[in-house]
């Protein structure tokens, strides 16, 4: 009996050798925020990116090797294949058409085509000065779009620009949902839409996933899009959980609750490096050194840092070497403007703040804040006091922002220290110019992109523009606004980088920001996981999901 009883087991042995290796079905991914919105065109957070890149697609992108690919249209237009034209707009000035072609096999997730009346209605919305869309300048660009067929249109475009064809903001909005509640109150669009009220209707999605379920502030779950024709997607369910505590977050992933980190918005550097060490055999870690800004923004409309000279001492009194040593292990290279070394305009003689207290004490008192009773006053005996407000749970932002208030507590200066949950520090108090003082966050850019959006005069959000815009520091200068508008439209390369050059130096002078480091992220995955590439700029790995592919 012994001996059928091991028979049948070594038996059973056999055969399940023999079988194929099951494939995952599920795959848990961990973030560090939860979108303040699931709108493509409302807000400007990277969680909001991170998961709508699984489910809708812009007309044009960067891929991991930093070229412009299409991900709607057929074939991107150029002058070399006649899809893009020189023309003059209205006012007799250079102008563009660019003529796309969407796809035939695109389809919203209950089958209905995407078609160029998606595209109208975006843009119609999104030139609406009620809307509120984050990157509203995008679409007053196009003067008109000519309507060929279902698939084809052409853009008129106000200036002819050296990105003309650049239409990565340009995410079409399904019309046969969206249209009623726009037009029925465009300025309550932005709280009405269906994207926020009704966010599991699959028609609101293109890509190769569908939003089925969100947990507010919890997670988000996707299912594969039945009517995308692309390269099918591997996982029949995928769940974006939000951790906002990174220490937690880490916890999870080694309990199993969760089976990656995205680096978009994962564990900071420091966190990633010391789990790297600890060599667990279940994980690979990928560190991308990207186009990604780590910076204190500025709220120029306070009387304190309205001064340049005062935010001029402020950086000299950040020992930035030290915090990329100490906490970094040396790999997040201090900023000195907004541009990375890795883009190809960046200029290598722009001004530079080395940590020099002295020089700082000396501007402060120059400034006309003294030494007085351990701190810094003014004539009127009024303290230094400056409020730095960061994301909560962030580890490594609540350490550099601990090192900031050590660093200037010696110059006298008191700083007090408050965070806020992502999806309200960016959703409200960023996005509404509501931080007193100072805001510690990053902007994430693409190659040679022009930050009209952030550091131009027209796109100061307002309540009166609907908070439209992204410079939140609320920057005017003539100067900067003359510079964005003529590299733009610089098509000599020579002579644009002279331009680009300019524009540094002017930053780094007038400090908007106070740029601290260019951030590299840290990708958590299992080592089954094949296909994800991280891109090192605005446009995330979930662009191409549908490629990640489980290895038993």
């Amino acid at each position: 009996m012994r001996r059928l009883v091991a028979l049948l087991f070594g038996l059973l042995l056999v055969l399940t050798a023999s079988l194929p290796a099951r494939a995952k079905d599920d795959l848990v991914i961990g973030i560090t925020q939860f979108p303040s919105t699931l709108h493509p065109n409302l807000d400007s957070m990277m969680a909001k990116t991170y998961v709508l890149a699984m489910t809708t697609r812009p007309l044009t992108a960067f891929n991991a090797k930093w070229q412009l690919v299409c991900m709607l249209c057929e074939r991107l237009p150029s002058f070399d294949n006649g899809q893009a034209k020189r023309e003059k707009t209205p006012d007799g000035k250079p102008g563009v058409a660019l003529t796309f072609t969407l796809r035939p096999d695109l389809f919203w997730g209950d089958g209905v085509p995407v078609t160029t009346q998606d595209v109208l209605f975006t843009w119609e919305m999104g030139k609406h000065p009620q809307s509120g869309v984050a990157n509203g300048e995008m679409y007053r660009r196009i003067l008109a779009i000519d309507v060929q067929d279902d698939k084809t249109f052409t853009l008129h475009l106000d200036r002819l620009t050296f990105d003309y064809n650049v239409m990565n903001g340009l995410t079409p909005i399904p019309a046969h949902l969206e249209r009623a509640a726009f037009l029925a109150d465009p300025a309550q669009y932005r709280v009405r839409n269906g994207y926020d009220q009704k966010p599991a209707q699959p028609g609101l999605y293109n890509g190769p996933y569908v939003i089925t379920q969100v947990v507010a502030g919890s997670h988000l779950v996707l299912e594969p899009n039945r009517f995308w024709k692309g390269s099918q997607p591997a996982f029949k369910r995928l769940v974006v959980r939000s951790v906002e505590n990174t220490a937690a977050l880490e916890a999870q992933l080694l309990s199993g609750g969760i089976d990656m980190i995205a680096g978009e918005l994962g564990l900071p550097l420091e966190q990633a490096l010391a789990l790297e060490k600890r060599a667990d055999p279940r994980f690979r870690i990928v560190t991308k050194s990207g186009l990604v800004f780590e910076h204190v923004d500025v709220n120029l409309d306070s009387p304190i840092l309205s001064d340049r000279t005062l935010r001029q001492a402020l950086m000299y009194g950040l020992d930035r070497q030290s915090m990329n040593r100490q906490l970094f292990d040396g790999r997040q290279p201090v900023a000195d403007s907004s541009v990375n070394p890795l883009d190809g305009i960046y200029a290598a003689d722009v001004p530079k703040y080395s940590y020099d207290p002295a020089k700082a004490a000396k501007m402060l008192d120059d400034a006309g804040w003294k030494m007085a009773g351990g701190l810094r006053r003014n004539a009127q005996g009024q303290a230094l006091t400056l409020e730095l407000m960061t994301t909560a749970g962030n580890r490594s932002r609540e350490l550099v922002s601990q090192v900031i208030q050590a660093q200037w507590r010696k110059l006298g200066i008191d700083v007090r220290l408050k965070a806020e949950a992502p999806r309200v520090f960016f959703a409200e108090t960023v996005t509404k110019r509501r931080f007193a003082h100072l805001a510690l966050y990053a902007w994430i850019s693409a190659p040679e992109s022009v930050p009209r959006t952030t550091l131009h005069s027209t796109q100061i959000p307002t309540e009166a523009n609907a908070w439209a815009g992204q410079n939140n520091p609320g920057y005017a200068n003539p100067v900067m606004d003359t510079l964005l508008d003529n590299i733009e439209t610089e098509l000599d390369v020579p002579e644009r980088r002279q331009l680009w050059r300019q524009l540094q130096h002017l930053y780094a002078t007038d400090l908007p920001a106070l740029p601290l480091f260019f951030r590299a992220d840290s990708y958590v995955l299992p080592r089954q996981l094949e296909g994800l590439e991280p891109t090192g700029h605005q446009d995330p790995s979930t662009l191409w999901v549908e490629n990640w592919r489980w290895r038993p």
